[in-house]
């Protein structure tokens, strides 16, 4: 298999020279400073080439930030799974570093802005929300926050790339589960019993289900970058390049869905402005220019969650069996690579880049196989220590004995969506490495024969996973849990299991990650991996409330090297040995004898 393609764009200047450009242009336009998030028009994770604006200004690659440059000064702010990865990639001369929670936009702003100071945005890469809380901050500062018409990155990067154009295909029927006729008018209904016109669609994974499509316009994930308009009579206004869409495409669609050349978006959001319409439009997901169209339009603007994201989170049966036939699959690969990895790495002369290549081979060799679902964690020693590390020909390491390896990694299938982390000792872990990875295991556990009622949000169970590490004074800076899409984005809302708040319950059919972790700078990183989905539980004696709880759904063995057994419970014990039967049972026919015999090994009964 080819080399995966890198995320980050392309860059002819240094970061300085690209800074300075961006200040000389700022200058011209009558902006003292301008805001640059890790977004696109539809707040997208993964970005096109085009919109990785952060990245090429910054040299950051990582899916969540944002940097505010002032004509004197400059800073960066990331979250707690790229601090390491910030300081690593982002010239400290250039920019200033802060925690995108703990010392937030808003916060530096009102301490670094000046009176009268214009703050530039670009509206269509902010929600309506941020936007309120960064003019609050510039209110508070006496500056102004000014919307853009034309983003200052595009005007000094002369050699952004083209927007995507790849073709939109049709999602079958056998594995999307529902027609798109019948998911349009369900909803069209839920709109007309709130008296509303229209809803605004501006997630392409909301479209992509809805309409029963996929693409290719941004890595790891099939979406076609695309907006829509769901009216209350279920039939679809689609804004598309046409050049995307093939005359079979058009006959899937059937008649119900009409399609525009995407610069038609503000027009129609004006005809429903003019009509005096009711309009919903989902204040977490849509771009703030959305909401400023509609206003000057006269729409009246109902704000509420885009109606697509539940019902796509709550997985059908046809999904469902599909996400299980693709993890059977995928399981298979990774015991491949398990086995290999085994095999190799105590000579010292795998890579990270030569383990990720090899895991991707495997992959790629299953069938209804399209494509990674995110970039391949690949990282040895202290690069495992960095939460979402991504391993670059000048960090390549090789994979030394003594020391854990941790690879994170997952894949688009046709039928389903993976996502798995396994840790790996490389020779003879220490008593700490085997002690933390205990912690974990005994978490990722708890979670994973939790039972709860109905109504309990992920956030009631995220301590399941970390009281094991409390118990020593121990944590680590991300969620536990993210939902996962089937043959759409590796990670989706609305649900999730994380210390951050949540309204959203569990519901039966939500596919979501068990993924707690240790990591300790500049040693090692630990993390274990499954992803699960959410089942109605019966059969408890005396229970007086509808029970929920989760079935496992990744198949690949746990590396008992790095358990200390005198940790676990009984309990505890039981489900990881029934666990290794069940990746025994179900991988052990799917790949050959020899792996066979090594997988048998590896999964045995704890001693």
């Amino acid at each position: 298999m080819a080399k995966p393609k890198s995320d980050k764009p392309a860059k002819t200047s240094s970061a300085a020279d690209r800074l300075a450009a961006l200040r000389a242009h700022l200058a011209t336009a009558d902006l003292d400073g301008f805001i640059v998030p890790h977004s696109d028009e539809h707040q997208n994770e993964f970005l096109p080439p085009r919109a990785e604006r952060l990245a090429w200004l910054t040299e950051f690659s990582g899916s969540a930030g944002m940097a505010v440059v002032l004509a004197g000064q400059a800073a960066i702010f990331v979250d707690g799974r790229y601090t390491l990865q910030a300081r690593a990639q982002v010239e400290a001369e250039l920019y200033s570093f802060h925690h995108l929670i703990d010392e937030p936009v808003t916060g530096w702003l009102d301490e670094n802005l000046n009176e009268g100071t214009r703050l530039g945005y670009d509206p269509w890469l902010h929600g309506v929300r941020g936007v309120d809380r960064l003019r609050k901050a510039c209110d508070g500062a006496g500056a102004e926050l000014v919307a853009v018409d034309g983003n200052p990155i595009d005007a000094v990067w002369t050699d952004q790339p083209a927007p995507p154009l790849t073709p939109v295909v049709a999602h079958e029927i056998r594995f999307a589960g529902r027609a798109s006729a019948d998911k349009r008018q369900e909803l069209a209904q839920q709109l007309t019993d709130n008296d509303t016109a229209a809803v605004v669609l501006t997630q392409p994974d909301s479209i992509a289900w809805l309409l029963n499509v996929r693409g290719n316009d941004v890595s790891h994930t099939p979406l076609p970058l695309s907006f829509a308009i769901l009216n209350a009579d279920a039939t679809v206004d689609w804004f598309v390049d046409p050049a995307k869409v093939s005359d079979a495409l058009t006959t899937h669609l059937g008649n119900g869905v009409s399609r525009h050349v995407p610069d038609r978006l503000g027009k129609a959001l004006d005809r429903l402005g003019k009509a005096g319409s009711r309009v919903q439009v989902c204040p977490d997901t849509a771009a703030s220019w959305v909401f400023d169209r509609l206003a000057s339009a006269g729409a009246e603007i109902r704000r509420a969650a885009d109606p697509v994201t539940l019902p796509k989170a709550i997985k059908n049966d046809t999904e469902l069996d599909g996400t299980r036939a693709a993890h059977r699959r995928d399981g298979a690969a990774l015991t491949r690579f398990l086995a290999w990895l085994a095999a190799t790495a105590p000579g010292g002369a795998v890579t990270e880049i030569g383990a990720m290549e090899k895991l991707a081979d495997f992959r790629s060799a299953g069938d209804l196989f399209r494509e990674l679902s995110f970039g391949t964690i690949s990282g040895a020693g202290s690069n495992g220590a960095i939460v979402h590390y991504r391993v670059t020909p000048e960090t390549d390491r090789p994979l030394r004995p003594g020391e854990l390896y941790l690879v994170d990694s997952g894949a688009q299938y046709l039928d389903g969506t993976t996502d798995v982390t396994r840790t790996i000792a490389i020779g003879t872990p220490s008593e700490e490495m085997r002690d933390r990875f205990t912690r974990v295991l005994k978490g990722h556990i708890a979670i994973a024969m939790a039972r709860f009622p109905a109504g309990t949000t992920g956030a009631q169970l995220d301590p399941f996973a970390r009281q094991f590490l409390w118990q020593s004074g121990l944590d680590y800076d991300h969620g536990t849990g993210h939902g996962v899409g089937s043959y759409l984005g590796v990670h989706e809302g609305p649900q999730r299991i994380s210390k951050v708040g949540t309204t959203q319950a569990l519901h039966p059919g939500m596919i979501v990650s068990n993924e707690p972790g240790y990591y300790k700078e500049g040693a090692y990183g630990i993390r274990i991996e499954n992803l699960v989905t959410v089942v109605s539980v019966d059969g408890i004696d005396g229970a007086e409330r509808e029970t929920l709880g989760f079935e496992t759904l990744t198949l690949a063995p746990i590396d008992r090297v790095c358990i200390e057994p005198s940790l676990l419970s009984q309990s505890e014990r039981a489900w990881l040995d029934d666990y290794h039967a069940g990746v025994m049972a179900e991988i052990g026919p799917l790949v050959d004898d020899d792996i066979s015999d090594w997988l048998a090994t590896v999964t045995q009964p704890l001693k």
